[in-house]
């Protein structure tokens, strides 16, 4: 609720214990969308983001995370056990050299439908197909294109990573990807500490 939903570090934890990577993916779907709303509503009550204003990243997100999550689950699991491992290196080390940037309100550089456009599509699809980074991505976006400072970047983002977990964890559930117990064992931690962590924030 910070820093991103934390699927830089639940996705390798559910791989290490011997899930396959479609049911790892599909599983912290279920917890991610427990903590990403939680957060989101938590952000709305404390008045950092108006429902009404993420519209249209809601919309565009959804369409991005459907494809994402249909596409993900037609590739091999052979391939997957390959491939994530790389794409979880390569985004820890984007986020780790990543410089510390919003400090304070800018002026936009794109307007807000193109933007929600374009980050929609290809973040959603990225969320649905992957995952781990995209609330950091989110966040980067809207203070380099929106010119928001970081807490408002925190807040907006929740919103449109609660589509696009929800909207996979509802592909991966009609596949069949997603273990109920772990990812509910795993959603009353995310409650916790989504709850925890915006108000801290706030």
């Amino acid at each position: 609720s910070i820093a991103g939903g934390g699927g830089i570090i639940s996705v390798p934890v559910l791989l290490s214990v011997g899930l396959p990577p479609h049911f790892a993916l599909g599983t912290n779907k279920l917890q991610a969308s427990f903590g990403s709303l939680t957060s989101s509503l938590n952000y709305t009550r404390g008045g950092l983001v108006k429902f009404r204003e993420v519209l249209w990243g809601i919309f565009f997100t959804a369409i991005g995370a459907a494809l994402g999550t249909l596409v993900i689950q037609q590739l091999p699991q052979d391939l997957l056990q390959y491939i994530i491992p790389v794409m979880l290196l390569t985004i820890f080390i984007f986020m780790l050299f990543s410089k510390k940037i919003g400090l304070k309100d800018e002026k936009a550089r794109w307007h807000p439908k193109l933007f929600f456009l374009v980050f929609g599509l290809t973040l959603g699809f990225y969320d649905g197909f992957f995952g781990p980074g995209t609330g950091n991505f989110w966040m980067i976006a809207y203070v380099l294109l929106l010119g928001f400072n970081l807490k408002k970047a925190t807040a907006f983002t929740k919103w449109v990573n609660f589509t696009s977990n929800i909207v996979a964890l509802i592909f991966f559930a009609i596949g069949g990807k997603v273990l109920l117990l772990p990812g509910l064992i795993m959603a009353f931690g995310q409650l916790n500490g989504a709850y925890l962590g915006s108000k801290l924030v706030l």
